[in-house]
């Protein structure tokens, strides 16, 4: 069996190092020995979170058109290099077929209760960053300069992290990724088109038959065509 192997690092020094790339292709390249996959495409996210849905990453985006083209599941190491968000996993299940390599023969049921559990996971690392930073802050308040000089630390580097220049990378980070989103549909809103389509709402219609989400997964609406058609410079076929 075919598949396409997807790998995601949420930070750019991890990808530059490869620490966790490694860890996550041992795991797929095992799992594909022992199943018998076959490897037809690989695609590396590096610096990207999770909480950023599938089809709205560069690498992500691109994978899943290798999956529909060669009609080959998507396989990851683990669950969460898709997403820890149930919702996001719950509408991948429904228009893409993957297998997770550390559990290879997972099916639906057991895949979404993963997913749940890796939800869980993370509102329970949240509590407790929550719960440490207020008690950090009450240590430093009662005059423990320890305490207080973490506290220092951690506004400098939320300070810097607010920088004009960061600001601007993730500006650019997001039209990317709207720019590689765009470039994926082109093809599909251009034989729309050119069927003679007249109207926004007949070429969401014929986005929708053939299948083809939003960027968020959704169906598509006269509005959000008109969006696309503008960003590609695209018009309605003059007969």
């Amino acid at each position: 069996m075919n598949v396409v192997a997807y790998y995601r690092v949420s930070t750019k020094s991890q990808g530059d190092s490869g620490l966790g790339l490694e860890a996550q292709r041992e795991y797929i390249e095992t799992a594909a020995k022992a199943n018998g996959w076959n490897i037809v495409g690989e695609f590396v996210e590096s610096g990207v979170s999770g909480s950023i849905p599938l089809e709205e990453r560069p690498e992500g985006s691109k994978a899943i058109s290798l999956c529909k083209e060669s009609k080959a599941p998507l396989v990851v190491a683990k669950l969460d290099r898709l997403s820890r968000d149930v919702e996001h996993i719950a509408g991948l299940m429904k228009r893409l077929t993957f297998k997770v390599a550390t559990m290879p023969n997972a099916d639906t049921l057991q895949l979404h209760l993963f997913a749940m559990l890796a939800e869980q996971e993370r509102t329970f690392i949240a509590q407790r960053t929550k719960d440490a930073l207020a008690s950090l802050k009450q240590r430093a308040e009662g005059g423990d300069v320890v305490s207080q000089e973490k506290i220092e630390r951690r506004s400098q580097a939320l300070a810097k992290g607010r920088t004009e220049a960061n600001r601007a990378k993730a500006h650019a980070v997001v039209g990317s990724r709207v720019n590689s989103f765009h470039a994926s549909v082109q093809p599909h809103l251009e034989a729309c088109l050119y069927r003679g389509l007249k109207s926004l709402r007949e070429v969401a219609e014929c986005l929708n038959a053939r299948g083809v989400a939003t960027s968020r997964g959704g169906q598509w609406s006269a509005i959000q065509v008109s969006r696309v058609m503008q960003s590609l410079s695209l018009s309605f076929v003059q007969e």
